[in-house]
């Protein structure tokens, strides 16, 4: 997510439950009746963990111990020594391409891809070595103490500084959604978006780039668009959902919505691969355990099926639904940003830097 730079706001508490409950570690370790679980931190972990890892540990006999947050370089460097102590492992799908592709992560079993197929998850959110534990979208989230008649309802008017005065808030990073956006705003069409047309993204993105706010957090995402110092923000749905639910005076269009998602995965030579792989499975066969997640986290399932055991109430606001598929744009195409996540990246420090 994504999810990970608003997780990240709350990692010392989590961090702290975690220790209370001798549950922390780092470590893992080798261990026969064991899983490690890491994860991007703070109550989105503590939700998965309690909903679709816990029930599975006490049917299988096995311990969960956690760690977070996920860091790249710390799972590619454990791969690297031969003694990785991650077992499952929260990451974005562009990594999940690439560490896949380079050999860093155990391949699904013919088990788990048959039971992502028999759950109907969405093919393009299942590759060799990843399946999705979440869905979220990328909304047009308001103020609406600012807009109280109106406001914007495609990314072409979220870029209409003269219809819809104020900044506009965008997250740093450029799987972000951010080129997505621009595009759609520009005209291009949501079937021709990719492969991305970086020049004419840039070159609409410089038509607000005075009026933009970047935010690295969940936290300054929600604080930005509810404080009305960015009226309009491109966030996380169940960001706003959730601050809605507490009073703040913000709320979701999901009109032109941007669907994403975040995989796990198994690190190559996990000692305990056969009972990451036998957790997968579990999860996918099990869509109300999977409800309780969302419930829990805010978060979308990785299972339609799983809706069934959701209230209109619930499902509405979550990514897979039809209320928010049905008016999507686009699903963000994590191989496009596999093959170009560096190059992106460089362009998009230099443009922010100018």
């Amino acid at each position: 997510m994504s999810v990970r730079r608003f997780l990240s706001g709350t990692a010392l508490i989590a961090a702290g439950a975690l220790a209370l409950t001798g549950c922390s570690g780092g470590g893992g370790g080798k261990s026969e009746d064991a899983l490690t679980v890491t994860m991007w931190g703070g109550g989105a972990q503590r939700a998965h963990v309690s909903t679709v890892f816990e029930p599975w540990a006490k049917e299988a006999g096995m311990t969960i111990r956690q760690d977070q947050p996920t860091d790249y370089a710390k799972l590619d460097a454990m791969v690297d020594a031969g003694k990785p102590s991650w077992g499952v492992v929260e990451v974005e799908p562009n990594y999940s391409a690439t560490a896949c592709a380079e050999g860093k992560l155990e391949k699904l079993s013919d088990e788990v891809v048959a039971a992502a197929k028999e759950a109907n998850v969405s093919d393009v959110q299942v590759n060799e070595c990843g399946i999705p534990i979440l869905q979220y979208t990328f909304s047009i989230a308001y103020n609406t103490e600012t807009f109280t008649d109106a406001h914007p309802t495609t990314w072409e008017e979220f870029f209409d500084v003269e219809k819809f005065p104020g900044k506009r808030g965008f997250w740093r990073y450029v799987t972000g959604g951010a080129f997505e956006a621009a595009l759609l705003a520009d005209g291009v069409a949501p079937e021709d978006l990719y492969p991305l047309d970086l020049d004419r993204a840039f070159a609409k993105l410089d038509t607000i780039k005075d009026n933009i706010v970047w935010y690295d957090t969940g936290d300054e995402q929600v604080q930005l668009v509810s404080s009305g110092e960015a009226p309009l923000v491109q966030a996380w749905n169940g960001r706003i959902t959730q601050a809605a639910g507490e009073g703040l005076p913000v709320a979701n269009e999901y009109n032109e919505n941007l669907i994403s998602y975040d995989h796990v995965v198994i690190p190559a030579g996990y000692a305990n691969a056969d009972k990451a792989q036998e957790w997968m499975l579990w999860f996918l066969t099990h869509p109300e355990a999977q409800s309780k997640q969302a419930i829990e986290s805010g978060y979308g399932t990785a299972s339609p099926d799983a809706l069934e055991y959701l209230d209109d109430e619930v499902s509405n606001d979550l990514a897979g639904s039809e209320a928010v598929n049905g008016v999507s744009a686009a699903v963000i195409d994590y191989n496009y940003w596999a093959e170009n996540y560096g190059p992106a990246t460089e362009q998009f420090n230099v443009w922010v830097a100018k």
